[in-house]
């Protein structure tokens, strides 16, 4: 039993956990924060059945970041790694059916965007991106190159740490949270301006993933195991809903 579960109680979320919306050092909440009190809409019925996406939209190779974009006979550049883990609700049940969808930087720091301005070069053979849909225990698991840090105009010199990004859907596309996962022992986790503004180490932690020697493939890949909980005191902090789902 989850340390969460409740003899089928609403379990409140943590708003100790739960950054404050104007934070200076992350420069962009000084703009996006809001300035008056915040108004609180029911989503519809409409919302919250449709529309809904099916298993048929997922490729063969869509949770294979190291190959789906890579010409016949490549892959990607750079250490190569699993990350897997649950998706889970406020009592540690598992969450079937939740469509997954993760990207990320190549292992030079760079994202294949038209507007990236960083100068690290972009590998022929990476896309950064992939989706899949959690198994019957709320399980997933894909293969991918870890993203490199990269420098960022909040500061001086800011940079990110590596870093992978979650998007997480219901069964209806307006049920949607975004994440994001870090790497455990990365130094640049606690100088983030954006990891900063979470007042929980506890937080932070579950945001970083550790690494799983015991699923690690020999001579190819290392693993890292990220679990996701969707609400409730241990909910993952969530970048567009604290609430969760």
């Amino acid at each position: 039993m989850s340390e969460n579960s409740t003899n089928g109680g609403y379990i409140a979320r943590d708003w100790t956990r739960q950054p404050a919306a104007y934070t200076p050092g992350y420069k962009t909440t000084v703009k996006r924060s809001p300035q008056a009190a915040l108004l609180s809409f029911p989503t519809t019925l409409s919302e919250e059945t449709s529309p809904v996406f099916g298993h048929g939209i997922i490729g063969e190779l869509d949770n294979d970041l190291i190959h789906n974009f890579a010409k016949p006979g490549e892959s990607a550049i750079g250490p190569r790694i699993i990350v897997y883990g649950r998706v889970l609700d406020e009592t540690g049940r598992p969450v079937p059916g939740a469509l997954l969808e993760f990207w990320q930087a190549n292992a030079g720091g760079r994202y294949r965007h038209a507007k990236e301005g960083y100068i690290a070069p972009l590998d022929p053979n990476f896309g950064g991106c992939g989706r899949m849909i959690t198994d019957e225990n709320g399980s997933y698991e894909f293969r991918t190159i870890q993203p490199g840090p990269y420098p960022w105009p909040n500061g001086m010199n800011d940079w990110r740490p590596a870093h992978i990004h979650f998007s997480i859907f219901g069964h209806g596309f307006a049920q949607r949270l975004i994440t994001q996962m870090y790497f455990e022992g990365d130094p640049l986790i606690p100088l983030c301006p954006i990891a900063r503004v979470l007042n929980d180490q506890r937080a932070i932690d579950d945001l970083t993933a550790p690494l799983d020697m015991n699923r690690t493939v020999p001579m190819d890949a290392r693993a890292y195991k990220f679990d996701i909980v969707l609400r409730g005191r241990r909910q993952t902090y969530f970048e567009n809903r604290k609430e969760g789902l």
